[in-house]
This record gives structure tokens, sequence and C-alpha cells, in this order.
């Protein structure tokens, strides 16, 4: 494993010094609202972002001009007659449209030109961004359904026939549902999506998509079909959280506008109405909750597609808009990201199969098989096994209360129609599973081929890579992202299986880990969006965003929704964007007061506590508290980013005023210890900086010493996990942290991955009796530490979106090496290191417009430094603290 890490290094160094030398200054990365040449833009001022691609030791952009017009040979001539920005004079690398009012319905395309600091210009490739409905009146369609209520089980079909009897120069189609809907155009589905759209407070907000069938329309007839699922929406499946009372609870309804632009000029609209046929489909029975039930014996070949039969289908009804608050889903969609084949089956008896796909994931399986009309297949999904093979679901299905036996969970229910091989894959849920046995009321032949299974998740692109000479440390990390994964679907939720909520307290604990490793702030923006539909008029947040009214009485508090102040302030340290932080101001300063009023003492016992600990519970009024000062902390740092010094200056002082309140109820001053001193007392005050400057030698000192009595095992719950590694590291404690995180026995995260963990658990006992869903994210901050803690990437909040990045590596004596990277606004991160002999080769790339404060790590000093794109000797001083700048470039460092 050393001599492969070293020679991953070598690769690393040697590509990036052939990568310099046969490159040139160029802009590349173009996005609009984050997105890559979207559809479906809403917003006046959309956000255009690029990046600086450049080997130049200290590459910088000095200015930048962007050009917008709705015809690309005209940008491609330098003519930007919507918008030119003209020569902006700026190194940032995001800016806001600032040009003509956008109209709807319009391709724009723009490009940006760069002049670095040798006033060399590079100019980009032409993008484009197209503009969708952008005002409701916009929409011409009506809100249509069947006649059928709440309690009808099957999903329904919808079908129109039109014919295009001229040259299509574009077409556009733009649907709205309540609930989830696949789309169909001549007989194909339009698009890769699954679960659109993603899931909202209906009554107060929908989202619709946009879609480009251009190239599946036909010049002549044409058929649309649509399929609509529950998903949400119309909850039949009945749980503790009790949406099947939603107050937005109905049969699913959409809105549907189908935009032809012609070559001559003219434009053509084919919408939802009256117009519109439905019935019945084969789909008779879907929760996003349990699962699908489909009869192919009712299938209707042919049923959107043109020439269909359709004198037997019903007429459609009217039906009111859910809200009027419907916007375009700019987002990374919902897919099957990834097919992953059977790894084992094993036949139990002739109608019972047992298939394992080696992993657990979130999605669905696909069942190919042959067999006669009217059998009928059980597919059970779970994450184990008993001991007689059979799969197991007890525990995830705790929180179920079935009203009868017609749901079982996780458990889809597939009749055959008895004609040849049969395919079937639910199109309306997904689960959280490893293991499928399928059950069949007939004897059937099935093989390990017979099943797959799909990963589906937000398809958010991958941000940051690790690997270090640790395989359980690698390990660690692949199952932090696969639980990371597994729960963002449009939000982030806690489980796939058992819940699927968007449980506030786990997704805060997970921004950081999220952000490293993947680009996920179109999820986040959107689901702070949700933050601002569901927080009351005096700041109370719920516990679950989305919620159908559950959770604002309990589960909720500093420690859980600080999501409000939490998440805003991690994109802006992570995209240098502070537009979430300024759309979210007033309701973190709704939600800070609320706590204020609560808390005259300037401590507060409002929350949950730290949740699922190992042996040691600290007190809630300890942990909220902590959460408060950090939420009052970012309100203040937020008011003065944004001018309003009245409001900085109060929520300094309040936050001074809980730290001092904080300190007189937990600090023992004569021994250094919070509390009773377990490792949560500890290290939270340490990690979010309630504890004084100086007292944190002291403090850190009694946590490592706290550790060490524990075997540097864990004694945490989800919010000690979250402080307890950084506060260790980034208090001169790192080699205790990275025993503790490497460590393979109970209680820790190596004991899951040694006893085979895919993904992470949501108790650190693998035999607990309650809270052991195996694929849950609160405990996944390991997967942030290890960028940080061992890599040494941190954002600069002076200079956020990584403008300036901090360095801040651990040489950790027990580990052979490490690499780490960060995609970054401005380009990849690379922080490497790896002992060789006496020495430490620390290589590291900035990219181009950014830099970098590197701090040396205790007991190092600088031996030599080069330049690995010249090849060239660098001189690096540090200064006082040991702090050395870098300008963006490859380094290779030597350290004794």
């Amino acid at each position: 494993m050393r001599n492969k890490f070293a020679f991953i290094l070598l690769l690393f160094i040697i590509g990036y010094v052939a990568q310099a030398q046969s490159g040139s200054t160029s802009v590349t990365n173009l996005r609009c609202e984050y997105l890559e040449n979207p559809f479906g833009v809403d917003v006046s001022n959309p956000r255009f972002s690029w990046m600086l691609i450049d080997n130049t030791l200290g590459a910088k952009q000095e200015a930048y001009q962007i050009l917008v017009s709705t015809d690309s040979l005209k940008i491609a001539k330098g003519i930007g007659d919507s918008w030119n920005s003209g020569k902006v004079n700026y190194d940032r690398i995001l800016t806001s449209y600032s040009g003509e009012k956008l109209q709807p319905f319009t391709k724009y395309f723009w490009s940006v030109s760069v002049w670095n600091n040798s006033n060399e210009k590079a100019v980009s490739s032409v993008a484009s961004f197209e503009t969708g409905m952008m005002e409701m009146e916009n929409w011409t369609g009506s809100w249509i359904s069947d006649d059928k209520d709440i309690h009808e089980k099957a999903a329904p079909y919808f079908r129109k026939e039109f014919s295009t009897n001229r040259k299509i120069k574009s077409a556009r189609v733009y649907v709205a549902a309540a609930g989830l809907y696949d789309l169909y155009l001549n007989g194909e589905k339009v698009g890769d999506h699954v679960l659109d759209p993603v899931y909202t407070r209906f009554d107060r907000r929908n989202l619709y998509v946009t879609f480009d069938i251009t190239h599946q329309l036909e010049k002549d007839k044409n058929a649309i079909g649509i399929l609509l699922g529950n998903g949400w929406y119309n909850h039949q499946s009945t749980a503790v959280w009790y949406f099947h009372k939603a107050p937005w609870r109905n049969r699913p309804a959409f809105c549907l506008d189908l935009r032809i632009n012609y070559e001559d000029g003219t434009t053509e609209v084919i919408n939802s109405g009256k117009d519109w046929k439905t019935s019945l489909s084969p789909v008779i029975f879907n929760s996003i909750y349990t699962a699908e039930h489909y009869d192919a014996r009712l299938e209707q070949p042919g049923w959107c597609e043109p020439d269909f039969d359709d004198s037997k289908w019903n007429n459609v009804i009217y039906r009111s808009a859910p809200s009027q608050n419907i916007v375009s889903q700019m987002l990374h969609p919902i897919r099957h990201v990834q097919k992953i084949e059977a790894k084992s089956i094993t036949k139990l008896n002739d109608t019972t199969y047992v298939f394992d796909i080696g992993r657990n994931i979130a999605g669905v399986s696909q069942i190919t098989v042959a067999g006669g009309e009217g059998t009928i297949l059980r597919l059970k999904h779970g994450e184990r096994l008993y001991d007689d093979g059979h799969v197991d679901i007890s525990n995830i299905d705790v929180h179920y209360r079935p009203t009868g036996d017609s749901d079982p969970f996780q458990t889809d229910i597939y009749i055959l129609k008895g004609s040849g091989t049969e395919t079937f894959m639910p199109r309306f849920n997904y689960k959280g599973f490893q293991y499928v046995e399928v059950t069949s009321n007939k004897a059937l032949q099935l093989s390990k081929e017979s099943l797959t299974a799909y990963f589906m998740h937000s398809d958010v692109p991958v941000a940051g890579k690790l690997e270090t000479t640790n395989p359980t440390i690698n390990r660690i990390w692949a199952a932090t992202n696969n639980s990371y994964l597994s729960n963002l679907f449009g939000y982030p939720t806690d489980c796939p299986q058992r819940e699927k909520n968007g449980w506030t307290g786990d997704a805060h604990i997970a921004i950081e880990t999220g952000l490293y490793s993947f680009d996920g702030i179109t999820i986040y923006e959107k689901w702070l969006a949700d933050h601002r539909d569901e927080q009351q008029p005096n700041g109370v947040l719920p516990s679950i965003i989305p919620t159908d009214g559950w959770g604002y009485e309990w589960g909720n508090g500093p420690d859980w929704t600080s999501t409000i102040a939490l998440i805003p302030w991690n994109i802006y340290l992570f995209y240098g964007d502070a537009s979430l932080l300024e759309a979210c101001y007033e309701n973190i300063k709704r939600y800070v007061d609320h706590i204020t009023e609560i808390s005259p003492s300037g401590t507060t016992t409002w929350g949950l506590g730290d949740w699922v600990p190992v042996k040691s519970k600290s007190p809630v009024e300890l942990t909220s508290t902590c959460y408060y000062y950090a939420d009052a902390l970012i309100l203040s740092k937020a008011a003065k980013l944004f001018n309003k010094a009245a409001d900085a200056e109060k929520y300094a002082t309040l936050a001074q005023t809980i730290k001092k309140a904080f300190n007189e109820k937990f600090f023992h001053a004569e021994t250094g210890i919070y509390a009773s001193g377990t490792q949560t007392e500890l290290s939270t005050p340490l990690y979010w900086g309630l504890v004084p400057e100086q007292e944190k030698e002291r403090v850190a000192a009694n946590l490592a010493k706290r550790v060490e009595a524990d075997n540097f095992h864990l004694d945490v719950g989800l919010l000690g996990q979250k402080a307890i590694l950084n506060a260790l590291s980034e208090n001169g404690y790192a080699e205790e942290a990275y025993k503790v995180a490497a460590q393979e026995t109970y209680p820790s995260w190596g004991w899951w991955m040694v006893n085979g963990a895919t993904t992470l658990l949501e108790n650190w006992d693998i035999d607990a009796q309650n809270d052991i869903s195996m694929n849950h994210i609160m405990f996944g901050e390991i997967g942030a530490w290890l960028y940080k803690g061992l890599g040494g990437i941190y954002p600069d909040q002076n200079k956020p979106g990584f403008k300036n990045v901090q360095l801040k590596p651990s040489f950790i004596s027990t580990l052979d090496g490490v690499e780490v990277s960060h995609q970054s606004p401005f380009g990849e991160i690379k922080s490497a290191w790896k002992h060789e002999r006496k020495s430490v080769l620390y290589s590291v790339t900035i990219p181009a417009n950014s830099t970098a404060d590197f701090y040396i790590p205790a007991g190092y000093k600088i031996k030599k430094a080069n330049d690995t794109i010249s090849g060239n000797k660098i001189e690096l001083i540090a200064d006082e603290n040991g702090k050395c700048k870098l300008q963006a470039g490859s380094y290779l460092i030597e350290l004794l």
C-alpha cells in the first residue's frame, strides 16, 4: 500500500507538470445559477460563474467582461446586445446578470472574457441559458386530474393527441405537478429524471420542470402522455408523522404547457385542459414511503402514442392550483445514477429467492422474469438477513403504522401478464436496501441476472476525492459519501427507508461533508426555500422540513433547526456566494430572537440533545446553547456583510452574552472542565468557540486526556461527533483525533467497516435494539474532517469560496500518506503528503485566481520548496505563527 501511494503521489506531480507544459490560459466551467446551460431559468438576475485555467505561478484574474445576447453569432462576434458588462476590473468569478429585462421562453447565449495578471486575454466558449415562465400569468394550461378521490389506489394515465404541419425550430414542455409524474411523448419517456418534481410544502410552493423535446416531436401526428404518482402529495400509507392527514392532501394533478416554435416565426402552445382524456393505469398502488404495485394485465399498449383508441377513456376535471407559487425546479435532478448487478442469489425454495447486491443503497430494483398470467411476485427490500436467510426489515419498519396488510413495507408487488419475458421497476418509489427477497405464488426459475438495482439520488457533481494509506479510513470516507448520496432526494433526508424525512439536525451535521465531496448548492438553496415556507411568524421551525405540520412541538430547537443559519453560512464559505445567506437573513433573525425571548438567562434548554450517545448523556442546555451562540455569531457576521451596522452590533453583543452565561453555568475554572467532563461536554464548546481564549489549551488537554482514558474510542452522540475530531485536531491533538477516527473496535466508525458496512449506521452499537437504520448520515462529520484534519483544506471566512485557502495539514505519524482534493469555485485544490525517511513531502496545488495560507505543522520546518510547474526552487518564509503565503500554482515542499 505504501509503494502504491508513493506512485500515486508521483503521478499527481508529473500530471500537473505535463498539464502545465501543454496547457494555456483559458476560461471554462461556465455556469448559470450553478447549472450547465440550464432550461427554465425564472430569476430576473441569474448568477453567472466561471473558472480561470492558468498554470502560471501566481496566475490571477485582473478583469472580466460578460456578453449576453439572444443570438449566438453575435456573441461569437463580441456583441452583447442584451448585456455587455464592459471590462470590469475585478477578480471575482461570480456575478449577476444586469442587462435588459429578460423575456420568458427565451434562449440567451453568453460568454466571458478574462484578463490575467499578465494582461493576456482568454475568451470562453459560448454557453447558454433559457428562461422559463418567469411569471405565473404566463401559464396557459389548466390544472387537471381525474374524478377520483384520495382513496383511489390506481395511478391515472392522461393523454392528448395533436398535429404539427410546419417545420419545427424548437419545442419545450413545462410540467408542474402536485404529486409525481412520468412524461411520455410518442411512446417514449421524456428526459432521464425520476421522482419529479422534488418534494416541497405543496400548499405553499410547487415546482415545474422544463424539457427540450425538439427532437422527439414528429412532423405530423403526436401524442403526449402523463402518468401521475402520489409522492408526498397523496400519502396513502400511514406512519407516525401523519402525512396521510396533510393539509394539502388531494388526488394528484398537473398543469402542462408545450410550446412549439416554428421556423416561420410563429408559436403554438399545446396545453392541459378539458380536451385531455384519462384512464386508470396498471400502477395499482404507489407510495413514496412503502412501495409500488403493478398489474401488467392492465397494460394498454400504445396509450401514449398517436392513433390509440381512447374512446373508452374518461374526461378530465379541472382543479385549482395547489398553491399560487409555482416556480422552476432549478437543481440537479434525481436520476438512476448507477446500475448495480446482483452479487449473489440464494434459492430458499421453488418460490423464494434472495438477491444480494453487495452494498447498501437508496434506489430501486428491477426484475426480469417469465411466468404464467396472474403470477404474483413480491419483492421485499431490506438491509439485513435473518439467520434462516430471509430478508429482515424489523430494523426499518418500526415507525410504519399500517391499517391492513395490503401495503407491505418496502415490498413491491408485480402481477405478470404471462406473455414471455417481462420487466418491472417502480416509478414512484425508492427504498433503502442491500437485499431483495423475491417470492411468488407459483414456482419460478430465477438467476443472478434476473435482478439488478439502481442507486438513486440527486445527481450532484462530485467535488472531492480522498485516498490514504489506511484502507479503513478510505472505506469510512466512501461509506460516508454513500450515506450522504442515499439521503439526497431534492432535500437532505435522515435515512432512505424508515423515514425519508428531512431531519434538520442530520442535515446541518453533514453540511461540510456534503460540500467537500459534492457540488450541492442547488439542493440546499431549494431546501432553505422550504425552510422559509415552513417558518412560523414567531421564528419557530419544525424538526423535519418539509412537513405536514409535525415537528413544531418536538425535536426542534437550536441543536436541530440551526439549519436556517448554519447551512447558508457554509454555502457562503464554500462558494463565496452570499445570496442564500441574504435570502435567509430575516428568517435567521426571527429564529435567534425567538430563542432569546424564551431564554432570558443567556442559556437555553430548548432542544433534543446529543442524540444516540454511546453511554454518556450531556445536558441539553450545554449543547443547545452552543448552537444558539453559533447562530447569533453567524447573524452578527451576516449583518456586517450586508451593512446592517445596528444588527451587527446587537447580535455580536448577544453572542458575548451567551458565551458569558454559558461559561458561568458550565465551566469549572479550577479544573478546566466543562460540566462533568465527557467527550461531548469538552469538545462542543471548543469546536463552537465558547471556550475563553486563555483557557483553550487547558480544555483541549483535558479533552485529550478524556479520549485517552476512553482508550481512543468514541463516547459521543450526534452533536458530540460533529465536534470531537475537529476540537482535537484544531487544538494541537491531531494524533489523538486520528487514533479515534481510525479506531476499528467498538465504538467507532471503523468498527462498522470491519463488520462489513458500506454506509454509516444510526447507532454505534451494531446489535442495538432501536435506532438501527443501516444507512444514516447523522454520524457523517468524519467525512468532512478527513478533508480538514488530514488534508488540511479549510475555507477562509475573510475570503470565502476558497478565494484564499487555509492549509492546515496534519502529518500523522502512524499514517504513511494522504491525498485530498476539492473542486472549489476557482478550481481544484490538492493537498497530498507522505512520510519519506525523516522528511515529509507535501504536494499542494492552488488554482488560478486563488491564494493560500499554509500553516506549518508544529514540530516541522521547511527544508526546501519547488514550483512543480517550472521546477524552480521557491523561497517560502513563515511568519511568527508558522504561516507561509502561497500564490496560485503547484508546489512540492519538503519538511523536516
